[in-house]
């Protein structure tokens, strides 16, 4: 076997940025939305729903992303205990995503300029946006009887990314994949309400603004009817709020947006000049004496160059690249092998 160290110039590293499909099969968008009655029947039906590509049980059937609703004053659900007001399921959800998003128990969302002390929170399955979602690509409809808007972010307009304790924060607007909706106004936001919610691309987390979603349709909204009152649940004991935005997305019919991925790469160049390699290191090659076997090798040797091991200083194997075909390498020929390594 033959061993030749790298040099510093040999070796290169280079990061590329590849964007897929988010949802399960490579499926661009979403357009038909499920639950589990199991799930949302259990424990966990209080706080958030888990939502479906089918309702068959295929890889498409694992969870896309969930679905919930925060609110400050813990309106919207039950209280965990009628002596202590304001501590429900819905406040317990605001307190996770304020200190996840904001990092500060006391901070307010702000969408646009105006803050809101309620929201719906659209949480990205993790093996669905692997490593970020990417800013652009978001196309959401939300549609209550016959009204709608389309969302998307607004990544593609601002001078200047904001940063929060979970990343970079957009607004949404109205409009389709980036492109802004002037509409009612020129920021693509609601009349009075503001934006129409948050994008956080590095957690996977768009949040909804309901104030925007109660508005009236006249300013943008859907006119959407959000229980703010304590106690008030379905009929099959959990809170309304969470089933009306799964009916936005149910009627709706479309949810689009990427993930974003840095691959990064080491490209290793294997370089084989006219005087090296060109004796085989198979030991039938060599006599017990250690003489090669036949004489028209010795002047006049070829090799068969078949694969590239990569080893370290303690000659430990730790890759090995296969050439599709055999390489003839002998002294009148000199070799390049590009190996590139993705992790």
């Amino acid at each position: 076997m033959s061993f030749k160290r790298f040099d510093q110039q040999d070796v290169v590293v280079s990061a590329e940025s590849v964007s897929t499909p988010l949802w399960s099969g490579n499926v661009t968008a979403l357009s038909s939305f499920y639950t589990s009655s199991t799930q949302v029947g259990g424990p966990s039906g209080d706080y958030y729903y888990n939502i479906y590509q089918t309702g068959s049980a295929d890889e498409s059937s694992r969870t896309q992303f969930s679905l919930t609703y925060g609110n400050k004053d813990g309106k919207g659900s039950i209280v965990y205990n009628p002596n202590v007001p304001g501590k429900s399921p819905t406040s317990t959800i605001f307190g996770q995503y304020r200190s996840l998003v904001l990092g500060d128990e006391d901070s307010d969302f702000v969408f646009g300029s105006i803050p809101s002390n309620h929201f719906y929170a659209i949480a990205i399955d993790r093996a669905r946006y692997k490593e970020k979602l990417l800013p652009g690509t978001l196309d959401l409809v939300l549609q209550s009887g016959s009204n709608s808007v389309t969302l998307t972010d607004n990544s593609q307009v601002v001078s200047t990314v904001t940063f929060t304790d979970s990343g970079r924060e957009y607004d949404l607007v109205s409009g389709s994949l980036g492109t802004i909706n002037s509409g009612l106004q020129v920021d693509g936001h609601t009349v009075a309400a503001g934006s129409y919610g948050k994008l956080y691309p590095d957690i996977g987390v768009i949040l909804l603004n309901a104030n925007a979603l109660q508005a009236p349709v006249a300013d943008g909204g859907l006119d959407l009817d959000i229980k703010e009152s304590s106690g008030i649940i379905h009929d099959d004991g959990k809170s309304t709020n969470i089933q009306k935005a799964f009916d936005l997305f149910e009627q709706g019919g479309k949810f689009r947006i990427q993930s974003e991925e840095t691959i990064s790469s080491n490209f290793v160049f294997v370089r084989a000049r006219n005087n090296e390699f060109n004796y085989s290191s198979n030991p039938s090659l060599i006599t017990g004496s250690g003489e090669i076997r036949h004489n028209v090798m010795i002047n006049s040797p070829q090799s068969y160059v078949t694969s590239v091991g990569l080893y370290n200083d303690n000659n430990d194997l730790l890759a090995i690249a296969k050439l599709s075909r055999p390489l003839l390498k002998d002294f009148t020929k000199e070799s390049l092998i590009r190996v590139k390594l993705d992790y």
